[in-house]
């Protein structure tokens, strides 16, 4: 209409648009947006999908450099600020507790990891343990295996029980799946499920040297504790399971994302396989 009016009175071009005169006048009167108003838009829209799609979990830090790698200009502060803007609040977890039952009679390794958490290359050190989750239809265990070089989850098993069984099909899947050379330094806390004969037998013929936390002192496996916390805090503490199959189903998904999506900012805000991944790519 504003490029007609040149040609036609206003109030001819009001009525063939069937809009009121006054309502065209205040359209004119209103301000419109910037470009920079339609860019600050977008990047806000894109930053609260990053925010959802990595289940509300990004800090400004973690946000920020998303942002950046999808070539969009935003620093910790502006990041923040859209934060604050959206209401965006991040789902912090709380401090672990100690669910180890280590009142056994079977042997106990040495600390030999001793909290040396950084690791050169992969398939040197892995840390497991086990956590639990609550269904509708009783508890459900989960037990993973973890390489501290990349923070990957490269092994795990779910079941409703606790036995020794559990933790052997989590170590069997990562060592299959990794085929890693003897040596490896394998640390898990005192529970007896891996101070059992059995676990200690598996551990010998994939010749593994097996390493435990000192008595009661859940820092010595800090990541793996870590990784429970961020599972339990970030997704299955906000959801309700009728099931242990949908349960199951809940963890899966979780490994899925944490493996292949979930920046740490000790692998430089990567995902476990993105940093493995540029790992090899250099070492090539």
């Amino acid at each position: 209409m504003r490029e007609q009016e040149k040609t036609y009175p206003v109030t001819v071009l009001c009525r063939v648009m069937q809009v009121s005169t006054s309502a065209y006048y205040d359209w004119l009167k209103a301000p419109k947006d910037s470009d920079k108003d339609q860019q600050d838009r977008k990047i806000a829209e894109t930053a609260k999908q990053i925010f959802i799609d990595n289940k509300q979990c990004f800090g400004s830090r973690r946000l920020a450099d998303r942002l950046q790698k999808q070539g969009i200009t935003a620093g910790r502060f502006k990041t923040r600020r859209i934060m604050r803007e959206l209401k965006l609040k991040v789902r912090y977890p709380k401090r672990f507790k100690v669910t180890t039952d280590s009142n056994h009679n079977e042997a106990i390794s040495p600390n030999r990891l001793d909290r040396q958490f950084k690791v050169a290359q992969p398939n040197q050190v892995w840390t497991t343990d086990i956590t639990y989750v609550w269904t509708l239809q009783g508890w459900l265990y989960v037990a993973v295996v973890i390489d501290l070089f990349s923070r990957q989850v490269v092994g795990w098993a779910i079941d409703d029980h606790i036995r020794t069984s559990l933790c052997v099909n989590a170590l069997q899947m990562a060592f299959w799946r990794r085929k890693p050379s003897p040596g490896l330094l394998h640390h898990s806390d005192r529970g007896s499920q891996y101070a059992s004969r059995e676990y200690r037998q598996h551990l010998a013929v994939m010749r593994m040297e097996q390493s435990m936390s000192r008595k009661g002192n859940c820092w010595d496996n800090s990541p793996t504790e870590r990784f429970f916390r961020s599972l339990k805090h970030e997704q299955l503490n906000y959801e309700k399971f009728k099931t242990q199959e949908a349960a199951k189903l809940s963890v899966i998904d979780y490994l899925a994302f944490y493996n292949g999506r979930r920046s740490h900012s000790t692998l430089g805000y990567q995902s476990p396989i993105e940093f493995e991944r540029e790992f090899y790519r250099n070492a090539a």
